[in-house]
């Protein structure tokens, strides 16, 4: 009977990403896993601590503690501190582990991610390119860089659903991150142009217009779940397509549409945390809608 490589992982960062894939990995029969999150010391991190006992992973005491004798580190932080987690483990690393980036960066911090760990480290640029759930650790996700392919073998007996991009690293950050320029754009022009119409009392009639234009899009189903999105990750996705802004200028594209969609989208992340839109995030585009509305309004008013 062949015995399964089975890695010792470490998290940096344990919000929903590093949950998910953690509980995954659990399920797949990844029995040593360790995670550290910045918010572990403070009353914040409570949450995030009672997941890690839940799903059986060691609380780890600081970053360091968090990577000491592991096989496969997975950082999952939010974008802003990509380059300084990896700062954080640098020192500490021994025996060249793995090091699976899966933040969502431009290029070019996922490549000076990877000059910052040289040699103490085998870095691979991940994107995960669909929603963390239901899917988990089994959610497709592109690697990139000189490392891909020696690490795949690896990943796919821990159930992950990866596909290699060819090319240095960056590459696969530069897919997501380009990609995410049509898809939270779109969530955002969904909800200024449902928004509108819902004000205008014309919301149906609007939808089925647009259906003359585009007869194979579902542009109901699209309001549900694009608001829906929004409401519920506005402020992660709005750091996201910060991201996506940085990489357009790094191909030396002005970006004007990024740069709206990160102000709707940062907005709605707001307004999806008041109790009165959190309570319609399942009961159908008009109700988010309607609840949106009301809370923008006052909000107006009270500024």
């Amino acid at each position: 009977m062949t015995r399964r490589n089975t890695p010792r992982v470490s998290f940096i960062g344990f919000g929903e990403a590093g949950q998910a894939v953690a509980s995954g990995l659990r399920d797949a029969g990844i029995e040593q896993i360790a995670a550290w999150d910045i918010l572990f010391p403070v009353d914040a991190g409570a949450k995030l601590k009672a997941a890690g006992e839940k799903f059986g992973v060691r609380l780890a005491k600081s970053a360091a503690d968090a990577v000491a004798e592991t096989d496969m580190i997975i950082s999952a932080v939010t974008a802003a501190s990509s380059l300084e987690a990896a700062r954080s483990v640098a020192p500490h690393l021994k025996g060249n582990p793995w090091y699976l980036d899966v933040n969502s960066v431009s290029p070019g911090r996922k490549q000076a991610t990877a000059d910052l760990l040289g040699e103490r480290a085998r870095y691979v640029d991940v994107a995960v390119i669909a929603p963390i759930h239901p899917a988990r650790h089994k959610t497709p996700m592109l690697i990139a860089g000189p490392h891909a392919e020696a690490i795949s073998p690896l990943l796919q007996e821990m159930e992950m659903s990866l596909k290699i991009v060819p090319g240095e690293t960056g590459k696969a950050a530069a897919i997501k991150m380009i990609r995410s320029v049509m898809i939270k754009g779109l969530e955002a022009l969904t909800l200024e142009c449902y928004l509108a119409a819902s004000r205008a009392g014309l919301l149906d009639e609007v939808l089925v217009s647009m259906k003359n234009n585009y007869p194979t899009l579902d542009f109901a189903a699209m309001g549900d779940y694009n608001i829906e999105r929004m409401a519920s990750h506005g402020e992660r996705r709005a750091a996201e397509m910060e991201e996506s802004a940085v990489t357009l200028r790094e191909l030396g594209l002005d970006p004007l549409m990024v740069e709206a969609t990160v102000k709707r989208q940062r907005e709605m992340g707001a307004f999806g945390k008041q109790e009165a839109v959190r309570a319609t995030l399942h009961d159908g585009r008009a109700a988010m809608l309607d609840a949106i509305s009301r809370v923008k309004d006052k909000h107006q008013h009270d500024l």
